[in-house]
């Protein structure tokens, strides 16, 4: 049974950091790419960063140049360093993984381009 754990949510002032992890269980995912998506009450769910398997990553506009996605295939995770966090980042973050196309350079950021997600770890940034 494959299984995505995502943790380090909390909550955080404005202007702080927190790091998700995503620890990957039930499938090898150092081949593939593995993203990051958030979903904010009322709305849809959309695209932080990803990074391939190569360690090429992409980033939303709204956060890049604060947050960082990084990847450790010999521990089947992946990361996300939030920094100068804002209160519009205050969501659910899930974690992804591609399970399609492995050894893929090109860096996904559609959520259909993911085949298994975590449950999610809250994310709340006062001001």
């Amino acid at each position: 049974q494959v299984q995505l754990v995502e943790s380090g949510g909390g909550l955080v002032q404005a202007g702080g950091s927190l790091r998700l992890s995503c620890a990957a269980s039930g499938r090898t995912f150092s081949s593939y790419p593995l993203g990051w998506f958030r979903q904010a009450p009322g709305k849809e769910r959309e695209f932080v960063a990803a990074i391939t398997w190569t360690g090429s990553t992409r980033y939303a506009d709204s956060v890049k140049d604060r947050f960082t996605i990084s990847r450790d295939n010999a521990k089947n995770s992946v990361y996300l360093q939030m920094n100068s966090l804002k209160p519009e980042d205050t969501a659910v973050y899930y974690c992804a993984a591609d399970y399609k196309h492995p050894y893929r350079n090109y860096v996904p950021s559609d959520s259909g381009e993911y085949v298994y997600w975590g449950q999610g770890t809250q994310v709340t940034v006062s001001s």
